[in-house]
């Protein structure tokens, strides 16, 4: 029953709906219906500004880190700790607090590595940093870093079970961006226009959009 409990509470914290509360406080919008459509920090910030943005990331990592917190104080085993955070996950994606319809799951995703390994996690931060910087690409930037994060933590010798945990959410996640990198493919003039983000500067503000 412990169990059970540590995955239904990272369930339930992955569904709080941080980006639609967001978007309903600060500009009476449903989030999922301006900008990309994404329930996240990342269409937070574009659409309604930076700053809320950013809270909204750090919330979502919240979830992710809380969901882990929770079950390693329950005294769970390693592997009920690796499912409550996969839960949580899972809840942003689909909160039970909005018919099932939420967003990718990077930010929370974040949290639950940032919580689990952060010195291995924190390798792979520079990296995302420079894609983005270079890019305006949040999406490469972060799934620069999950690709690499496998083998930070072989090179940091953690066990065999966290690499492949690793592998599997990275996985997970990229199959959640394929419609959404399909559309952006459809709409690049070439390989470049597909890579660089040219509708928005580094710090994902709209070009040509007073900042907020």
């Amino acid at each position: 029953m412990i169990e059970a409990a540590a995955i239904v509470i990272g369930y339930l914290l992955g569904s709080i709906p941080t980006a639609y509360i967001a978007g309903r406080l600060r500009r009476g919008v449903d989030i999922r219906k301006i900008g990309g459509g994404n329930m996240g920090a990342l269409n937070v910030a574009r659409e309604i500004g930076r700053g809320t943005g950013a809270v909204v990331f750090m919330i979502d990592a919240a979830k992710g880190a809380g969901a882990i917190l929770v079950a390693r104080y329950l005294g769970l085993s390693q592997l009920w700790v690796l499912l409550a955070g996969f839960a949580s996950i899972i809840g942003h994606n689909w909160p039970v607090f909005l018919n099932f319809r939420g967003g990718k799951g990077a930010a929370t995703t974040i949290g639950v590595f940032l919580t689990l390994v952060p010195k291995e996690f924190a390798c792979c931060l520079p990296m995302m940093a420079m894609v983005i910087g270079l890019t305006s690409n949040v999406t490469l930037g972060i799934a620069i870093g999950l690709v690499f994060l496998p083998l930070f933590l072989w090179l940091f010798s953690q066990p065999l079970s966290m690499i492949i945990y690793a592998i599997l959410t990275a996985l997970f996640l990229g199959l959640r961006y394929v419609p959404t990198a399909k559309r952006s493919l459809e709409r690049a003039v070439s390989a470049r226009d597909f890579v660089i983000d040219r509708n928005y500067k580094p710090w994902q503000t709209r070009k040509n959009k007073p900042l907020h």
